[in-house]
C-alpha cells in the first residue's frame, strides 16, 4: 500500500521551544504526570466522520478539502481507502483509538441488508489493519439523524417502522463495536426532540427512547459487551427542544427509566456551552453523579449559536476539564476529537496541524491541572468554606440526625446568622492564573 500522507513524518515530541509545526510541544506520551503516563491520562481518539469524511462543506458552499484518498467516493474502494488513511494518520500521531458511526464506515445502501453486508466487509478490513498495531476502538454509534427517515427522531419517531429501523441500526452498530473491541457505545440523540408541542406527545416519545435504549442494553449484554453505554447531551440543535439538553437532564432521564446502572455521559465541550453551561459544569455534574464516562474534545465559537466543532486551543478550558477528570479518578472512555478543520484549512498537512493543536492543548491542560491540585490552595479553600458543617449543628445536618423543629429552635436562639464567609472568587481566579502562567 502506498503512503497517503506523503512528506508527513511520525510526529515527534520536541518540547515547548520547538518551532517545528509537525512536532508536539506539550504532548509527551511517556511523561509521568500525577503517577501515570500522559498517554494513560489522555487516551486520544480520532473521529472517523470528521477527520476522514468532513471536507469543508457548509450550507453556503461545497467541499474545499479532498477526502477521496485516491478512490471514488461512494464506493467500497473509498471506504477501504479511508481505513488506510485513518490508520496511517493515527500511527503517525501516536493516537491509539478511533470512534465511528455506522454510515461513516461505508456508503449507506437503499436496503439495510446490503448496508450490513458492507459493514461486515469493512469491519473485517479494519480488523486486519488493527493487527500488529496498538490501535483500538474507543466507541461506536449509529447515525440515526442524517437520513430523511429520521426527520422526527429515531426512538422518538412517530413511525413504528422508523423505530424498528433505528433498532436494527443500533443492533448492527453494537455488533460492530463488540467486533472491534470497543470500550463504549454512544447514543447521540441528534433529532430526539421536538419543534412544537402542538404535534408532540412528549411522554410517549421519551418512553419510546427509553425502550430503545433498554433493548440496546439487553442485546449488548447478551452478546458479551461489558463496556459502558453513553448518552451525549446536546441542546437545541438540530431540534429546537432536545430531550438530552444537558448532563443533568440526561442523568434525570436515565434514572427515571432505570437506565443509570448501564449508562454514563459522553460530554462534549461545544454542547455544554450551547446549553449555557461551561464545559467544566457538565463534567462536574456527571462526575458527582458517578456518570463521567467519556469526552468529545472540541470547542465552539461564542459568537456563533451552533455546533462549530473547532479543534480545542483554549488552554484555560482544557485545564479546568483535566482538573475535573483528575479529581474524578479518570475516564472509563477517552478523549475523542469530535472536531473538524476550518473550511479554509483544506490540506492534508492541516489535518495534522489540527490534531497536534488539540493534543498539545489537552496535554498542557493536564500539566496545569496537576499543578493546580498539587498547589492545594483551591481545594483547601473549598474545604474551609464548608467548615461550619464539620461540628455542632452543621454536623448534625450532614449526618441526618436532626429535625426541622430542632433547626428552627436553633435559629430562634441564634437570632440572626452572620454573613457567610467570602467566596473570594477573584482570589481563586488569581490562584489559577498564577499556576497557569507563573
Amino acid at each position: 500500500m502506498s503512503e497517503i500522507f506523503k512528506n508527513i513524518p511520525v510526529i515527534p515530541y520536541e518540547g515547548p521551544k520547538s518551532k517545528n509545526p509537525l512536532a508536539f510541544k506539550y504532548y509527551d506520551a511517556d511523561r509521568i504526570v500525577a503517577g501515570k503516563k500522559m498517554s494513560e491520562h489522555l487516551p486520544f481518539a480520532m473521529a472517523w466522520w470528521h477527520n476522514l469524511g468532513a471536507a469543508g462543506t457548509d450550507m453556503f458552499g461545497r467541499d474545499t478539502a479532498d477526502k477521496s484518498f485516491g478512490a471514488e467516493k461512494g464506493t467500497m474502494e473509498h471506504a477501504k481507502a479511508k481505513v488506510d488513511a485513518g490508520f496511517e494518520f493515527m500511527q503517525k500521531l501516536g493516537i491509539k483509538y478511533f470512534c465511528f458511526h455506522d454510515v461513516d464506515l461505508v456508503p449507506e445502501a437503499d436496503d439495510i441488508k446490503e448496508t450490513n453486508r458492507r459493514l461486515d466487509e469493512i469491519s473485517d478490513y479494519i480488523l486486519e489493519k488493527m493487527k500488529g498495531t496498538d490501535i483500538k476502538c474507543l466507541w461506536g454509534t449509529a447515525n440515526m439523524f442524517s437520513n430523511p427517515r429520521f426527520m422526527n427522531g429515531a426512538g422518538s419517531s412517530n413511525s413504528a417502522d422508523v423505530f424498528c429501523f433505528a433498532a436494527a441500526q443500533a443492533k448492527k452498530a453494537i455488533d460492530l463495536t463488540v467486533k472491534l473491541g470497543g470500550r463504549g457505545y454512544v447514543f447521540w440523540g441528534g433529532r430526539e426532540g421536538y419543534e412544537t408541542l402542538l404535534n408532540t406527545d412528549v411522554k410517549f416519545e421519551q418512553e419510546n427512547i427509553a425502550t430503545l435504549m433498554r433493548l440496546a442494553v439487553d442485546y449488548g449484554r447478551s452478546i458479551g459487551f461489558t463496556g459502558d453505554f453513553y448518552i451525549e447531551p446536546k441542546p437545541k440543535e438540530p431540534m429546537k427542544h432536545q430531550y438530552d439538553f444537558d448532563a443533568a437532564t440526561a442523568i434525570g432521564f436515565l434514572r427515571q427509566y432505570g437506565l443509570d446502572k448501564d449508562f454514563k455521559m459522553n460530554i462534549e465541550s461545544n454542547h455544554a456551552t450551547l446549553a449555557g453551561h461551561t464545559f467544566q459544569h457538565d463534567l462536574r455534574i456527571s462526575a458527582i453523579n458517578g456518570m463521567l464516562g467519556s469526552i468529545d474534545a472540541n470547542q465552539g465559537d461564542m459568537l456563533l449559536g451552533w455546533d462549530t466543532d473547532e479543534f480545542p486551543f483554549n488552554v484555560y478550558d482544557a485545564t479546568m476539564c483535566m482538573y475535573e477528570v483528575l479529581k474524578a479518578g479518570g475516564l472509563t472512555g477517552g478523549f475523542n476529537f469530535d472536531a473538524k478543520n476550518r473550511r479554509p484549512s483544506y490540506t492534508m498537512e492541516d489535518m495534522f496541524h489540527a490534531f497536534i493543536l488539540g493534543m498539545d492543548t489537552f496535554a498542557l491542560g493536564l500539566l496545569k491541572a496537576a499543578e493546580l491540585i498539587e498547589d492545594g490552595r483551591v481545594d483547601q479553600f473549598v474545604e474551609e468554606r464548608y467548615a461550619s458543617y464539620k461540628t455542632g449543628i452543621g454536623a448534625k445536618i450532614r449526618s441526618g440526625e436532626t429535625t426541622l423543629e430542632e433547626l428552627a429552635a436553633y435559629a430562634d436562639e441564634l437570632g440572626a446568622p452572620e454573613l457567610p464567609g467570602s467566596g473570594r472568587q477573584e482570589y481563586l481566579e488569581s490562584v489559577v492564573n498564577s499556576v497557569m502562567f507563573g
